[in-house]
């Protein structure tokens, strides 16, 4: 591994979307939650540099949005990285490279770019490569037109043996969203960790205040399944 730094940052750069801008102002929860989002960022774009400062040790590049920062967490390491983390048979070195609003063209032009710079400026071989995203997309109906082309892209960029977890929602374009996973795993040897397990259908409790993001629990529920399938 090189010695020159890694400079990544942890924040989208992009303005609250209007909703989220909103809603902040008059929901305590929404103002709560985003609250969150600089000091996880900074707290991850630290733990980068020290994941990357050690010596050896297997290292996992863990890519996604906000829940791959742990926002609505009581702590940024208690997100479903962090719970899942503690569970590993054996310590990883952790990059996160999520960041709070991200969609998946983000993992194109962003998070993609870095794990290769990683890979080929400063010699990191990741053990385990994570992909989480998706959500920003569906929700929004202005990022919901470019989903399946962004995500075949990305789906064809990703190292083999990478564990991308689908979403669970049954509706057409979630369903649609899952296909296009599922035929990467089948050609591409790509891991699916699959949230449309029973287990995800009830977060009674798990949601946090701002009834959008997972609260602790939720996220435990999160990592119990993504540990399936980096086993």
């Amino acid at each position: 591994m090189t010695e020159t730094a890694f400079e990544y940052s942890n924040l989208s750069g992009r303005p609250l979307a209007p909703l989220v801008r909103y809603g902040g102002l008059v929901l305590r929860g929404i103002h709560q939650v985003q609250q969150q989002v600089a000091p996880y960022a900074a707290a991850w774009e630290a733990g980068n540099r020290r994941a990357l400062a050690e010596p050896d040790g297997p290292v996992w590049v863990a890519i996604g949005d906000s829940m791959t920062q742990g926002i609505g967490a009581s702590a940024h390491d208690r997100g479903w990285v962090g719970q899942l983390a503690e569970q590993l048979p054996v310590p990883h070195r952790i990059v996160n490279l999520g960041f709070n609003g991200a969609r998946v063209s983000d993992v194109l032009d962003r998070q993609l770019p870095a794990l290769e710079r990683l890979v080929g400026e400063h010699g990191v071989t990741p053990d385990l490569v994570t992909v989480m995203i998706g959500s920003n997309d569906l929700f929004s109906r202005r990022w919901r037109p470019q989903l399946l082309a962004s995500a075949a892209e990305m789906l064809q960029r990703l190292p083999v043996g990478t564990v991308v977890a689908n979403q669970p929602g049954g509706r057409a374009l979630p369903a649609r969203f899952n296909a296009l996973i599922d035929a990467a795993v089948a050609e591409r040897g790509l891991r699916l960790a699959d949230f449309r397990d029973p287990r995800m259908r009830d977060w009674r409790g798990k949601i946090a205040a701002d009834h959008f993001h997972p609260n602790d629990l939720g996220y435990a529920g999160m990592a119990e399944i993504m540990l399936e399938s980096v086993r």
